[in-house]
């Protein structure tokens, strides 16, 4: 049995980082790092998750080239399990290529096999075998997006519970989720997405508009910390200071945080502070999967922010 099923896209980030503007016309210039790391919003949410300690399988599609067996390695090597990886002979791995200002940050991608997964390749066999079903990357992934109502209505027929993260809309248009959210229980958006989603004046607004219509919503608010919305109830979280040397894949982390606290059945207030602990400490190295948490050292972070929280309200 699997604690999580990711059904994703498969790439490889290129992070540079740096004075990374781009001079057109034929001018070179130097930046100051170059990583190649694990990359897409679905991978980095499942080995943040493994890394936590939960059981994770990841089913998606990628190319028997460089990039797809680059990416299976390091799935592999951070514990995630790929037996249910698509390998296409005559398909291409997707790529992105991450311009990086530390806390901003421009991406390029090449979809490759991004778009490529359906639902039929995903089998009740599979689901079967799994607690939770989270999907990412929605608007880049065009060919599953249709069948997603019906696969997460059979995810809970199977017994599964489901989560989304839609991510950025490079259409700008945020369609296709009047059908959706009703068979979503967890929607996982930054403050952005939440917005766009909902055309509401603040990000409260729009947490309460979409967990009228979602299960449960937890939303990313980078430096603010984050916020959490069921019913009528509205949770929220601080933000743990810490050097950032990258945000690549931070939001991606903070789902794993969050799936971990869901799944465990803790109370709404530990899960959130738990999620943006996770988010904030993935930032403290290039690339989205260096510095995830382990559980006990995510663990100490919220016991150190508690303890100085207590100090601070005997000082005043």
């Amino acid at each position: 049995m699997y604690d999580l099923l990711v059904a994703g896209e498969i790439n490889p980030d290129l992070i540079l980082s740096g004075d990374v503007s781009p001079a057109f016309g034929q001018a070179e210039k130097l930046v100051e790092d170059a990583t190649l790391t694990v990359g897409s919003s679905s991978v980095i949410v499942a080995c943040g998750a493994a890394r936590l300690g939960l059981r994770v399988t990841f089913i998606g599609l990628c190319g028997d080239d460089l990039f797809g067996r680059f990416m299976l390695a390091e799935m592999q090597r951070r514990g995630v399990d790929t037996s249910h990886v698509i390998v296409r002979k005559d398909g291409r791995t997707g790529l992105s290529v991450i311009l990086s200002r530390g806390d901003d940050r421009a991406i390029l991608t090449f979809p490759g096999l991004i778009s490529a997964l359906r639902g039929d390749d995903i089998p009740d066999a599979l689901l079967a075998r799994s607690r939770h079903l989270h999907i990412a990357s929605y608007f880049l992934q065009t060919a599953l997006q249709p069948d997603l109502p019906a696969l997460f209505q059979r995810a809970h027929t199977l017994g599964l519970t489901t989560s989304l993260d839609p991510n950025y809309d490079p259409s700008g248009r945020w369609d296709g989720f009047d059908q959706l959210l009703p068979h979503t229980d967890i929607l996982l958006p930054n403050e952005q997405e939440a917005l766009a989603l909902t055309q509401a004046p603040s990000v409260e607004d729009a947490a309460r508009r979409l967990a009228r219509r979602a299960g449960l919503i937890a939303v990313k608010l980078g430096a603010a910390g984050a916020l959490a919305a069921r019913g009528d109830e509205l949770v929220r979280a601080p933000a743990m200071p810490v050097q950032v040397a990258d945000a690549v894949g931070a939001g991606d982390s903070f789902d794993a945080g969050f799936l971990y606290g869901f799944l465990h059945g803790w109370p709404l207030p530990k899960t959130l502070r738990l999620a943006a602990v996770c988010g904030a400490l993935s930032t403290r190295q290039a690339g989205g999967v260096a510095a995830q948490p382990t559980l006990e050292e995510a663990l100490a972070h919220m016991e150190a922010a508690n303890a100085a929280s207590e100090v601070e309200i005997r000082r005043r």
